[in-house]
């Protein structure tokens, strides 16, 4: 059973299910463990965290009085904060112009190719020379076609690199979510094209941050954070003695990891004082870096991903441009995975043209047998579906690995 409560009612023996605020804002790697280390109660005390959620079943239990919400099993905790985004975003729908696999194929080509161009701006920027817009530009014209013709397809490919190309595909996959952003928010086409090479470039700093550090698999010291901290300037630094680059993308660039709260680096900006533009790279950036897998944590669903981003969003991003960012990728967006009234699990294949709550899936699993079944595509916005998601799942619970296979091939 799920409580949540405030900090300060934590005890050693408790069983962390989930920390109520930003991955940022908390100095661990793991996001569910046993409370048993007083230090570690007392750095989390210390965070900016203020509630939590533990579990009673895996570790003790709460008092009533501290108890800031009825307890509740995971399924009601999830469904519960689906129909409170859901009732937030109404049922505004995500259009692509051909079909996702019709995409796919092209994604793929392009996803290599992207990696290969960051690969060599980030090898130049070491050798310390500039960064040539114009090969910038051309790899920006590609990922924003591709978004135009359909929002999924590189966007979701993109989400699956691993570890070791997580700087040079996160890039890439930064880019493509701002264009789609940018278009969902009505922006023009200079603009979105100005917001897509912002996306390329907004991590250019770490090519100088040490390698160790950006890939080491543990939690990092205050020095090594401050490295990390600075890769925003740093890249800010070298776009404006290279000349050639825009206004937008020098902006992201360096304000990309600020908070509406004013608790973000590098200027502690607050609220209107960050720019439209540095907002929205603030949300593609965090949305694409928690849904990866990285050296120190497996990447979570996207699904859950913008559910706990929901969660920060008053502190950490514009909630407008939260909205209009789930808007262009879904509630449930593709690689998400579902359960359906009728008891199946399915993995979220496409967005629907009609509906955030209906898009098209595969069902492949169920839950009443605990047995794989014969996939079955399912068009939830068809009268003829008969079904209908309930829910976000946890693969774990079910032992299930590589959904990656059920939508991408």
């Amino acid at each position: 059973m799920l409580k949540r409560i405030s900090v300060e009612h934590l005890r050693l023996g408790m069983y962390i299910q989930e920390f109520c605020g930003s991955w940022m804002d908390h100095p661990f790697w793991r996001t569910q463990f046993e409370l048993d280390d007083p230090e570690d109660l007392r750095r989390l005390r210390e965070s900016g965290i203020r509630e939590v959620w533990i579990d009673t079943e895996r570790g003790h239990d709460a008092a009533a009085h501290e108890t800031q919400a009825e307890a509740r099993d995971a399924d009601e905790v999830a469904a519960a904060a689906d129909r409170e985004l859901m009732q937030q975003l109404g049922h505004a729908p995500v259009k692509g112009r051909v079909a996702m696999a019709d995409e796919v194929q092209r994604a793929v080509r392009i996803c290599a190719q992207g990696k290969q161009a960051v690969v060599a701006m980030f090898h130049e920027v070491r050798m310390g020379n500039a960064v040539s817009p114009e090969a910038a530009g051309t790899l920006v014209d590609e990922i924003s076609d591709s978004v135009l013709r359909h929002t999924g397809a590189l966007i979701s490919l993109a989400r699956l690199k691993s570890a070791d190309d997580y700087t040079y595909l996160h890039s890439v996959a930064v880019c493509a979510l701002m264009v789609a952003l940018a278009r969902q928010l009505g922006l023009d086409e200079p603009t979105t094209r100005e917001l897509g090479m912002a996306g390329l470039l907004h991590d250019l700093g770490k090519a100088v941050i040490p390698l160790e550090i950006l890939n080491k698999p543990g939690k990092l010291t205050d020095e090594e954070f401050t490295i990390i901290n600075s890769h925003p300037g740093e890249g800010h630094r070298m776009l404006v003695e290279g000349a050639g680059v825009g206004d937008v993308p020098l902006d992201v660039v360096l304000h990309h990891h600020e908070k509406m709260d004013g608790s973000g680096y590098p200027q502690r900006l607050k609220a209107d004082q960050i720019s439209l533009f540095a907002r929205m790279g603030a949300v593609c950036d965090v949305y694409d870096a928690v849904t990866s897998n990285r050296p120190y944590k497996a990447g979570w669903d996207p699904a859950e991903s913008i559910r706990r981003m929901a969660d920060w969003c008053q502190g950490h991003f514009d909630g407008h441009v939260f909205q209009a960012f789930v808007k262009s990728i879904g509630i449930y967006p593709v690689g998400s995975l579902v359960k359906l009234e009728s008891g199946r699990l399915a993995i979220v294949m496409e967005q629907s043209g009609d509906s955030l709550l209906t898009p098209r899936v595969k069902a492949f699993f169920s839950t009443r047998s605990g047995v794989h079944i014969a996939p079955e595509i399912i068009d939830l916005a068809q009268v003829s579906a008969r079904d209908k998601i309930v829910g976000r799942e946890d693969a774990a619970r079910w032992g299930l690995s590589n959904l990656e296979k059920l939508w991408a091939h």
